[in-house]
């Protein structure tokens, strides 16, 4: 290769079938005439650029990452390597939980760029739930791939040494993990300056949420755990932004975020996006009540919940294969009672932690950088204002009282409580 092929450079919606007009995995896939494909950009993210390049046979989603970015610019640079880390924890999820993530069919390392399976006609699951769909399998799929990629990527089930090979990969994510400790567990609870709210309205409220040490002190337990408990691979950043559904099928994608943390984090953050989604619901109510759409998602939560448990139950009666839980110590000596003890001290503390983490993800996706179109989508500030305050009130109270909370039936209970109070 010349100096530049290998030299990193950004692809446009021009110059992309040119420069990858010579590789198999894409001529194979959507034909061999570069000249008669057609190539848009579609990525509404804050990182990366991606493409969906469409020719006679078919069609495949490029993405690239960008060594800054996107949303704020070259001024916070960032390493292409993210694009390493996707493409190892697409494997990887593909091989615990097969037929959920997107097929990767070629990665170019050096160009950070990931060619890969184009989901159709697929939408993404946030603009699916701000339409008010219902989709019947998200709970049950989810909770499967929550439990099998998170269970079967721990010390539970990987043979030692090769979970250290793998935490030590995932390790140099540094740059991404930094992002996450600092843009979720500490930027919303201080007047940091990419930090934005709807103003005025919820002024009182921020002022109130950023001067609660009870609060303060919870967020830095929770981003403690973040950092120091490497459990398992983490998708790392799996919210409704990061899932493609249609009403039969459920696809996660995204995973650049991936690395070695707690199994309750990516649960958390996934169930605070379902409850982020009910409290905006009485916005997008133009069309008509939301009183079943709101049912729906506080049923999806508590399915979600079961079916994560559930799963996570039958892996660890029978793959619990890795050095923790050992099954010298319990079934092999007839003692299946205190497996059945261990497991549920150990998704009692799943739990707990996933309410922290639940209720930090609201916070800082109302008071931080990085919005949800859930909220963002509502022109009217004072509407708008009106859904945030409560899912604020709800995110603060499952991250200080999560030790109180013993249901996820409870939890929802609360969440229709304080809703009911905010509507008054």
């Amino acid at each position: 290769m010349t100096k530049r092929e290998t030299s990193f450079e950004a692809l446009t919606v021009e110059s992309l079938p040119g420069r990858l007009g010579g590789i198999e995995a894409l001529t194979a896939r959507i034909g061999n005439d570069s000249a008669a494909w057609k190539v848009r950009e579609v990525g509404d993210g804050n990182l990366n650029l991606v493409f969906i390049v469409e020719g006679p046979n078919g069609a495949v989603v490029v993405k690239q990452a960008l060594p800054y970015v996107r949303l704020v610019g070259d001024s916070w640079p960032l390493p292409l390597k993210r694009s390493f880390f996707e493409y190892h924890a697409l494997i990887r999820q593909e091989a615990r939980a097969p037929g959920v993530v997107p097929q990767v069919l070629h990665f170019d390392e050096a160009q950070a760029l990931i060619v890969m399976e184009f989901l159709t006609p697929h939408v993404i699951l946030r603009k699916a739930l701000i339409a008010g769909r219902e989709l019947p399998l998200i709970a049950r799929d989810l909770g499967l791939f929550m439990a099998r990629t998170l269970f079967r990527g721990s010390d539970l089930a990987m043979p030692t040494r090769e979970r250290k090979a793998d935490l030590a990969l995932f390790a140099d994510n540094a740059e991404l993990c930094d992002i996450t400790e600092n843009l979720v567990f500490t930027d919303p609870y201080f007047e940091a300056a990419m930090n934005r709210h709807t103003s005025p309205q919820l002024d009182p409220l921020v002022a109130e949420l950023r001067a609660d040490r009870d609060l303060k002190v919870e967020a830095q337990r929770m981003k403690h755990l973040f950092a120091a408990n490497a459990e398992t691979l983490l998708h790392g950043d799996l919210h409704s932004g990061s899932i493609m559904v249609t009403d039969a099928e459920t696809r996660v994608i995204d995973p650049e975020f991936a690395f070695y943390g707690p199994i309750a984090f990516d649960v958390g953050m996934l169930l605070a996006n379902y409850w982020m989604s009910y409290f905006s619901q009485d916005g997008h109510e133009a069309d008509g009540s939301r009183d079943s759409m709101r049912a729906y998602l506080l049923g999806v939560i508590a399915k979600t919940w079961s079916a994560f448990r559930a799963e996570f139950a039958r892996l660890w009666r029978t793959e619990r294969t890795g050095m923790l839980y050992h099954r010298s110590l319990f079934e092999a000596r007839g003692d299946t009672i205190g497996a059945e003890q261990a497991l549920g001290a150990v998704v009692q503390s799943i739990w707990h932690d996933m309410l922290g983490f639940a209720g930090i993800e609201i916070h800082r996706r109302i008071l931080g950088l990085a919005h949800n179109a859930d909220f963002e989508t509502i022109e009217d500030e004072d509407l708008r204002a009106s859904c945030e305050a409560p899912a604020l009130r709800f995110g603060r109270q499952i991250t200080v009282a999560r030790r109180e909370l013993h249901s996820i039936d409870e939890v929802n209970a609360l969440a229709a409580l304080i809703r009911g109070e905010a509507r008054r």
